[in-house]
């Protein structure tokens, strides 16, 4: 019992930061949008009277989310085995695409149907929030709307499949770290300015093109003061002709949005080898069929039937 399936990333196109939470999270606004950047998650299965889970990596990652969410599985499933799990990573680590979250939705997603069982969609939306706030923006794709603490999720009108390219230096930007910089009131207030152009940005999502929309990331001020080189990576996509750059996430990837393949291709030459990733945009609709191509038969995607 054998699968191998994709494990997409994810672009913050807009991100805003409100007050914080009695629970510790911070209050959230964004868009989420997956990418044709992936890694490859493949998993095999065999019954046995004792479980065993084996990660086989191409990227030594502590504390990894892929056997967090196998235990999830198995646990609420009731089944035991032994479990080998081959990762072969290429989107960059820690650098605010996703690519952790992501892994850990790809288990969810896949294990049940290798197993030949389904997990109800409220039990693994359940799981997913116990992973990470990122983690169920997974499970569905596309462009989504994610507020709370990211992970309360409603779908918008899919972009496009625009070319976009990514640059990730490894430049490590602490989280906290960039949440205690912010450097300004965090909103309370249901007429706050952030929260107005926010909810225009949703209305005019699918009325006018991207580089017509106050897109904004409320990391980035905060994160260049840290790191002043990615605020130089954010000027060059812009001159390289990207109509739309920001950073992801609280960084440190940033990404610009083309008008072609080609003009990625010319812009991706301006970056050193090996930091900039050429990827489109994948809608709601290519995320499921690629999900269903990858498990057949026994497909369920964000709790959808076979």
């Amino acid at each position: 019992m054998a699968i191998t399936v994709p494990s997409f990333a994810k672009l913050n196109l807009d991100l805003r930061v409100l007050h914080k939470r009695s629970d510790g999270y911070h209050e959230l606004r964004t868009i989420f949008q997956t990418v044709s950047l992936k890694d490859t998650l493949t998993l095999e299965f065999q019954k046995s009277r004792r479980t065993a889970i084996d990660l086989n990596s191409s990227v030594d990652i502590p504390d990894n989310l892929v056997v967090r969410a196998a235990k999830l599985v198995l646990d609420h499933l009731k089944l035991t085995g032994r479990l080998s799990l081959q990762l072969e990573k290429k989107i960059p680590m820690g650098a605010g695409l996703g690519g952790g979250s992501s892994n850990a939705a790809a288990v969810l997603l896949a294990l049940p149907a290798l197993v030949r069982k389904q997990i109800p969609y409220p039990s693994l939306l359940c799981m997913a929030e116990s992973l990470g706030s990122d983690v169920p923006a997974f499970l569905h794709g596309g462009t989504v709307l994610g507020i709370g603490r990211g992970s309360e999720l409603y779908p918008l009108p899919d972009q496009p499949s625009r070319p976009v390219l990514i640059v990730a230096g490894g430049v490590h930007v602490s989280t906290p770290e960039a949440y205690r910089n912010l450097n300004r009131s965090l909103t309370l207030e249901a007429q706050s300015p952030i929260l107005g152009e926010f909810h225009r940005i949703i209305w005019d999502l699918d009325k006018l093109r991207l580089d017509q929309l106050p897109l904004a990331n409320d990391f980035e001020d905060a994160v260049f003061g840290s790191h002043p080189q990615l605020g130089l990576v954010l000027a060059k996509l812009r001159r390289a002709g990207a109509g739309i750059a920001r950073m992801t996430g609280s960084g440190s990837a940033l990404f610009g949005v083309f008008s072609t393949s080609a003009e990625v291709r010319a812009a991706a030459s301006k970056f050193a080898s090996g930091s900039a990733f050429a990827a489109t945009f994948v809608s709601r609709r290519q995320y499921t069929a690629a999900w269903r191509r990858a498990l057949g038969s026994v497909a369920v995607v964000a709790g959808q039937a076979k």
